[in-house]
């Protein structure tokens, strides 16, 4: 067992980002070590149940948005002044705190900013597939599958032309950033990831193969969900389907009433939620369903036999580890990078968006129910996390970087005295 270490991290406050932080933060307190999340205030009880003292993160938005939270004469800022502002926010909190290491979030640019500023060693934790496209791979986030053919490959290097010139134009904007902060700039893409250690918090089999630098880790996902209070499912024997939308896109529940109507006449028992966010008008819960508030996956999920979902990362995961066969329906943001993983992997099938419609879902998830490959496939992913703890395989890892950065440092410390 490790001594035990100061441990900071840092989580963008929404939950596909905040969670898999809490997942590791719990590894980390079990294994004895002193842990602290910045993180936004809704996650405060969730934070100091798991053993870790909680810092409030400067609640700046993520992106610009008419909504935005504005700085101090009212005008909204845009992304990298929000950065500036947190990160200025944040070096109080690691001087306070004076953490070994710190680990951030692939979207939390201020804690690993800040770490630099005082020459403290920052890995990254990545909670979904790792973003950073290799040569021939479709454009991440397109929703595009790995392509099979050399005429394929060279296909996306073409496409792949523009986005290296919007990636320049990232380093740019995050070197002025640094500038401001005063720190030097950086000639690599990607710098808001560490070059240290990056914990890729995704399923192995949801990765395009690839070469893999050697500070990067696939550990599988990073799990964990607030307490609630179980559920009771559908009466009867016949297979179970659970529909899970998102907790932030889809505002008119556009998925959720469509699979309703599609699934009311299957020979299926459907649990459906709808996640804490009212609908904007009445939905018809047929003679199989039940509509709830909120549902546990890790308490459902393992009794259904198909989870139909937007496909956000956090979702996408707890259904293949319950070995649920997956209807995603994306339609946003990574989401479509997921459901192309997932369906790539043979565990699910990919509803484009304008077939989220009451037809649609009803062969979607007949499809799904009757090809024992897709149901086969599922299982082996639960069989795999079934053996795998990968919230304490990312603890070791940190511990690891911890252990031999305090030996550089007590290395150069020896060499500093030695010369004097």
């Amino acid at each position: 067992m490790e001594r035990p270490r100061r441990i900071l991290l840092g989580a963008f406050g929404d939950p596909g980002h905040a969670f898999p932080m809490i997942a590791l933060g719990r590894a980390l307190v079990s294994r004895g070590h002193v842990v602290t999340m910045q993180t936004w205030r809704r996650w405060q009880s969730a934070v100091e149940s798991e053993g870790m003292c909680f810092a409030p993160a400067p609640e700046y938005d993520a992106f610009p948005a008419p909504t935005s939270s504005g700085s101090a004469d009212g005008e909204p800022l845009d992304f990298y002044e929000a950065v500036i502002h947190a990160t200025r926010d944040t070096t109080p909190l690691l001087r306070r705190f004076a953490p070994e290491l710190v680990v951030s979030d692939i979207l939390t640019l201020a804690p690993s900013l800040a770490a630099e500023l005082e020459a403290i060693p920052c890995a990254t934790l990545v909670p979904h597939v790792f973003p950073e496209a290799e040569d021939g791979f479709p454009i991440y986030s397109f929703g595009a599958m790995l392509p099979r053919t050399q005429a394929g490959r060279q296909m996306w290097r073409a496409a792949q032309l523009p986005v290296r010139t919007a990636l320049e134009h990232g380093r740019r904007a995050l070197n002025r950033t640094r500038d401001a902060l005063g720190l030097r700039p950086l000639h690599r893409f990607h710098g808001g990831t560490s070059s240290e250690l990056v914990i890729v918090g995704t399923f192995p089999a949801l990765e395009y193969p690839r070469r893999w630098p050697e500070h990067a880790h696939v550990v599988g996902p990073l799990m964990w969900e607030p307490p609630a209070v179980e559920v009771p499912l559908p009466p009867g024997r016949a297979p179970l389907v659970l529909i899970a939308p998102s907790t932030s896109q889809d505002p008119e529940h556009r998925m959720l009433e469509a699979a309703l109507k599609g699934l009311a006449r299957l020979p299926v028992r459907v649990l459906a939620t709808w996640n804490r966010r009212l609908p904007p008008r009445g939905l018809t819960v047929p003679d199989n369903a039940r509509l709830v508030e909120w549902v546990s996956y890790s308490q459902t999920m393992p009794a259904c036999d198909v989870v139909v979902c937007h496909a956000g990362h956090g979702t996408l995961v707890r259904a293949l580890s319950a070995g649920c066969v997956v209807v995603a329906c994306p339609i946003a943001g990574d989401m479509n990078e997921n459901a192309a993983r997932v369906a790539w992997a043979g565990a699910g099938l990919r509803l484009p968006r304008r077939f989220i419609l009451p037809r649609g879902l009803r062969l979607a998830v007949e499809h799904a129910l009757s090809d024992a490959s897709m149901r086969e496939r599922a299982r082996q992913f639960a069989d795999w996390i079934s053996e795998r703890d990968p919230a304490s395989e990312a603890a070791i890892l940190v511990e690891r970087l911890a252990q031999r950065t305090a030996v550089g440092r007590d290395r150069r410390g020896a060499l500093a005295g030695s010369s004097a």
